[in-house]
């Protein structure tokens, strides 16, 4: 049923469309700024996966220093009252 909806044809009657709606003028311009949202997202995607493997890291970090600290206060006699 949808198989056939975007055929030779269809293709060019809805790109006729996108032109007489948004104009030959205004086109470029709505590529470049959609280039640029995507862009945009890319990076923040990028930059919130670095900052969720820092943050991973710290805590890594984090219970790593605090099993050390642990296992020494094991290791301590305890004091006799």
């Amino acid at each position: 049923m949808l198989g056939d909806l975007f055929s030779g044809w269809h293709i060019w009657i809805i790109l006729l469309i996108i032109v007489l709606l948004f104009g030959a003028t205004r086109l470029p311009a709505l590529a470049r700024s959609i280039g640029q949202s995507t862009r945009i997202f890319k990076k923040e995607i990028r930059e919130s996966q670095e900052e969720d493997e820092a943050a991973e890291a710290a805590k890594s970090a984090k219970t790593e220093a605090e099993i050390k600290s642990e296992s020494a206060a094991a290791d301590k006699p305890a004091d006799k009252i």
